[in-house]
């Protein structure tokens, strides 16, 4: 082969010895885990003392520790690594807790690891179930085109880019509370971008408005973020004690938006004639959704039921009009073909030619596993470092040596540095004694802040 040849080659190569590279690293992060592992059981094998009651001092949680620093690492380099979040936390929480239950097995202790790790999997499997439902709905009202069709309506209205400024920040806001503040965020970006597509700034400036609007609108409601579901779960704060929080989240949300809507262009966008038909059971599902939050809220509250039940209560409604919906598919098709003949509806007609009869199990398998998987690996590995020790003593620091406003701000400083989910879990498994006024803070900053720094670090 000529020297030629072997230096054209060269550039096709590059991506092969990237990938390479990439998976080397993995590896050797592979190995320094496994390291840790078999350090912290022949550490915790000659170290063990009888009745040993905390680890934070033994080897065994230096390791933890470690194990945990890098899961989050590798986390946090997300977007970078092309490495799903799921996949480092995973392993990280059985390696803590192999640890954990090793180092409680070596003192004599069979039961209380096992104990610790079944009441947060019951923790998780709520979490779970009860996010599971939402986004089934979600994605069964997005596949229903009842975004697109929101979207369609807001094109055609002719309202100037100021308008549609305010009119997506105050839905945004708005529909937060009752879905979720990330689906909110990343559906009406989308409709943003449709609406504004000729208009760099209003882009901008409009997704910065919609990210900090969902944020703000779901700190004041149990259904609206992670960590405000957490809280209400369980049972520190009452589902309509949230509804104090709407003062301080439109004061999040107004403030900025002001400031940034004198920069908003004041002309109207270009008119489209897209028209979206929403598809049968599209108004229904939603009515759906709203009755299973009525449940879910009222078997807690009356009920004493976890929030779980009766969402997976709701879950079963949906499944009841997609069975309806398959069974009249065909009338169904006929009746929409026939009005979109006489109304000459072209693309209605193209999309009755290939419609589906609707499966509920469809938009359930969209679901975000990833992210489920991720607080799955989140919670057992704070649990892991809760039973360890770790969590009393930052207790102990925050809320008995500070004031508690002073511990909750800090809280809400460090969950926009890390992330609001294992800051407020870890908050939660501490149980410190505050005021609910105090829980409504701390859900407030771990909440809006976070979300708001991390979700504008990633691209809607």
């Amino acid at each position: 082969m000529s020297e030629n040849s072997s230096s054209e080659k060269l550039p096709a190569r590059r991506g092969h010895v990237r990938i390479f590279a990439d998976n080397r690293l993995v590896v050797k992060v592979g190995l320094i885990l496994s390291a840790l592992f078999s350090l912290g059981f022949s550490a915790f094998a000659s170290a063990a003392e009888p009745g040993l009651q905390s680890l934070t001092r033994h080897p065994v949680g230096y390791i933890a520790i470690a194990i945990f620093v890098v899961a989050y690492a590798f986390v946090m380099l997300e977007e970078k690594l092309h490495l799903r979040k799921s996949k480092p936390v995973l392993l990280a929480a059985g390696l803590i807790w192999f640890l954990v239950a090793g180092a409680a097995a070596m003192n004599g202790d069979t039961e209380s690891a096992n104990a610790a790790l079944k009441h947060n999997l019951l923790e998780y499997s709520e979490l779970l179930l009860f996010l599971l439902v939402a986004m089934t709905y979600i994605n069964a009202m997005e596949e229903r085109q009842l975004f697109d069709a929101l979207r369609g309506w807001l094109v055609n209205k002719g309202f100037s880019y100021r308008s549609l400024f305010w009119i997506t920040g105050l839905l945004a806001f708005f529909i937060s509370p009752i879905a979720d503040n990330l689906t909110t965020a990343l559906l009406m970006c989308a409709v943003l971008l449709k609406v504004g597509e000729n208009s760099p700034r209003f882009i901008g400036l409009g997704c910065i408005n919609i990210v900090i609007a969902a944020n703000a609108g779901g700190a004041f409601s149990p259904f609206g973020d992670i960590t405000t579901l957490m809280v209400w779960q369980k049972g520190v704060v009452e589902f309509t004690e949230f509804f104090r929080l709407f003062l301080p989240a439109a004061v999040n949300y107004l403030v900025p938006a002001i400031i940034m809507s004198f920069a908003i262009p004041g002309e109207p966008p270009e008119k489209t004639t897209d028209v979206v038909i929403m598809k049968r059971g599209a108004r229904r599902t939603v009515a759906l959704f709203l009755l299973t939050i009525t449940t879910a809220v009222l078997g807690h509250n009356f009920l004493h039921l976890p929030a779980v039940v009766g969402m997976m209560m709701g879950l079963a409604y949906l499944q009841f009009l997609g069975y309806y919906l398959r069974m009249s598919f065909k009338r169904g098709v006929a009746r929409e073909r026939v009005w979109a003949e006489n109304h000459r509806n072209t693309r209605l007609l193209a999309r009755l030619d290939k419609a589906a009869p609707f499966d509920v199990f469809n938009p359930m398998a969209r679901t975000e596993w990833d992210t489920l998987l991720f607080f799955y690996g989140v919670v057992l590995c704070v649990g892991g470092l809760g039973y360890i020790g770790y969590l009393s003593e930052i207790s102990h620091l925050l809320y008995e040596g500070w004031n508690a406003t002073g511990a909750n701000i800090t809280v809400g400083v460090l969950s926009a540095i890390v992330d609001n989910i294992p800051v407020m879990f870890a908050v939660l498994s501490m149980e410190p004694d505050m005021s609910h006024g105090q829980w409504l803070l701390v859900t407030l900053t771990a909440g809006w802040v976070a979300l708001c720094s991390q979700s504008a670090q990633r691209p809607a």
